[in-house]
């Protein structure tokens, strides 16, 4: 999804007379303490049931048949979609099915419903700001993982192991190992002690090879923030060795670590 381009079309949305425009934000996080027992499912049906009601009162006809039918859309969105929910779910919506946003994201909303004569777009807004297109390079001495993130989610990931022997950089293909060492469990300790050394000798080297690479794939991916992650030295040489600015370093070894908690640890 392209939210920039989105957002455009929707800020040009404008709805008179008795056809608004539906828009709903809904809290659907399992992590957060408010929602450990679905408790969405009542915020929505209660949203959903006042203006239903207010419409009623206000014995507007057509508007309440419009919003009927943009109920009855939103529904079965909600039905259809609920077992793979996110933190979060946002509806904008029209009775004539010109304007139909539906989307799961990985952002805690606050849970809002509007019926008007145009969308709400604040939280979108903060979710386009708080999650642009990233990329978050994580380095451990031999190795760089790239996590390629877009609102918050995974959007490609790929990893490069440096060949000691010919000191080129080789993208990994396939699952990755759990043990990024270079050597395997029967190494001697002299040996480790080797390689330390010639690390510390050669990582500005060895860098500066890998560098033109993650620059490429930061203008490839259209990237709008760079974060480094990875142990001080190791990702200090890095950014170094790079054209494009990084945004931020987190001095934190996450080699191993589930993507979605790399995430985590660099949106909060």
């Amino acid at each position: 999804m392209d939210l920039h381009k989105k957002l455009k079309d929707l800020e040009k949305v404008r709805r008179d007379g008795a056809s608004k425009v539906f828009t709903m934000y809904l809290n659907t996080d399992p992590s957060d303490p408010d929602q450990q027992g679905g408790e969405w499912k009542i915020h929505f049906k209660n949203g959903m049931r006042n203006f239903e009601q207010y419409l009623k009162e206000d014995k507007n006809k057509e508007e309440y048949e419009h919003f009927q039918a943009v109920k009855e859309k939103v529904k079965r969105f909600i039905q259809g979609n609920e077992q793979e929910f996110r933190r979060g779910v946002i509806i904008i919506a029209t009775a004539d099915e010109e304007v139909w946003f539906a989307d799961r994201v990985q952002m805690r909303l606050e849970t809002k419903f509007y019926w008007q004569e145009t969308p709400v777009l604040d939280q979108l807004y903060e979710l386009r700001e708080k999650y642009p297109k990233s990329g978050i390079i994580l380095v451990q001495q031999n190795e760089v993982k790239i996590i390629d993130s877009y609102l918050n989610e995974i959007q490609d990931t790929a990893s490069y192991e440096l060949d000691l022997d010919t000191a080129d950089w080789r993208e990994k293909l396939g699952p990755r190992k759990g043990n990024s060492s270079p050597f395997g469990p029967g190494r001697t300790n002299l040996q480790k002690d080797n390689f330390a050394d010639r690390f510390e000798a050669n990582q500005q080297r060895w860098y500066k090879k890998i560098a033109p690479k993650l620059d490429k794939r930061a203008k490839d991916n259209n990237w709008e923030k760079i974060y480094v992650v990875g142990e001080a030295d190791a990702s200090k040489e890095l950014k170094n060795q790079m054209n494009k600015p990084v945004d931020a370093m987190i001095q934190k070894n996450m080699l191993d670590h589930e993507e979605s908690k790399v995430l985590e640890e660099v949106f909060g």
